[in-house]
């Protein structure tokens, strides 16, 4: 029998795309990782003795990342055809969770999406009792 390795890569926060109720938040447009690699690509991530240039990952790029990110959002601004395939197969997820929370993610990535709203706090509440 031949073996089978399997890597999960969670970058927890690096979007490639906007999620599909993204206008419920006020997210419409949300892409991490293309917001990233068009700062380099256009200088605007340039740190004088830290980085330069356009956005280098070579390890991401192998296993799928920029394929993996067209495929979810259509990014226009990388042309795949210069680079080379990926090592392996890779994907992306749609949520099926409700909200945006924290929780609910990880409890979704576990194979138990949150298909209810949970209790929030309040968009504002009193930290300190008044004087």
């Amino acid at each position: 029998m031949d073996s089978v390795r399997v890597c999960i890569l969670l970058m927890d926060s690096l979007g490639i795309g906007e999620s599909l109720d993204a206008v419920n938040y006020g997210d419409e447009g949300a892409n991490t990782f293309a917001h990233i690699y068009q700062a380099c690509q256009e200088g605007r991530a340039d740190k004088p003795k830290l980085r330069q240039g356009p956005l280098r990952i070579p390890n991401l790029a192998r296993v799928g990342l920029y394929h993996a990110a067209v495929a979810s959002s259509g990014l226009k601004v990388l042309d795949l055809s210069t680079l080379a395939e990926p090592a392996g197969y890779y994907g992306y997820a749609v949520e099926q969770s409700l909200g945006k929370d924290t929780p609910s993610g990880h409890w979704e990535l576990a194979g138990v999406p949150v298909l209810f709203a949970w209790g929030y706090f309040p968009e504002k509440y009193l930290v300190f009792l008044p004087n």
